[in-house]
């Protein structure tokens, strides 16, 4: 089976972030180029803007579910409530198989002080030792996983 997982986790090495791979192993699933998916998910890599909160990952995850069950009727909340259902259920999943949500506990860094330069702790792990590669392709595995669960769900072409 094509794993978009491997895809996902090839375009980390290849030097995008953590968001941008798990969005741009979709791209043939929304109606974004992958110009513009890279563009528009480059700011949530490393933990939104590299202040490690919510793992890039996760927001890739999040991203794409957007432009697969998002519905442009913005007057319908229920549509709204059952995309942010999604949005719990895929970050309640990715949690419980790795621990947290969020890039510095994932990385096993030590709390951003406040007006800490955000990038100061970054040397207590060596780039080869960090479990972004892996943590990639599990979110972009679950990703289709659910995807593929919810096929007949979708309100976008795909």
């Amino acid at each position: 089976m094509f794993s978009r997982g491997e895809l996902a986790k090839d375009y980390f090495l290849s030097g995008y972030n953590c968001c941008q791979s798990v969005v741009l192993a979709f791209s043939d699933l929304t109606d974004f180029d992958e110009k513009m998916l890279s563009a528009i998910s480059r700011p949530f890599g490393t933990g939104m803007g590299g202040m490690r909160e919510t793992c890039g990952t996760v927001s890739g995850m999040w991203i794409v579910l957007g432009a697969v069950f998002g519905d442009q009727d913005q007057k319908d909340p229920r549509k709204r409530n059952e995309l942010y259902s999604r949005v719990r259920e895929l970050a309640n999943r990715f949690e419980e198989a790795n621990g947290s949500l969020y890039c510095r506990e994932l990385l096993g860094l030590t709390p951003v002080v406040k007006g800490k330069d955000v990038f100061a702790d970054v040397p207590e792990i060596k780039k080869e030792k960090r479990p972004c590669p892996e943590l990639v392709k599990f979110a972009a595995d679950l990703l289709q996983e659910y995807i593929e669960d919810h096929k007949s769900e979708i309100t976008k072409a795909a």
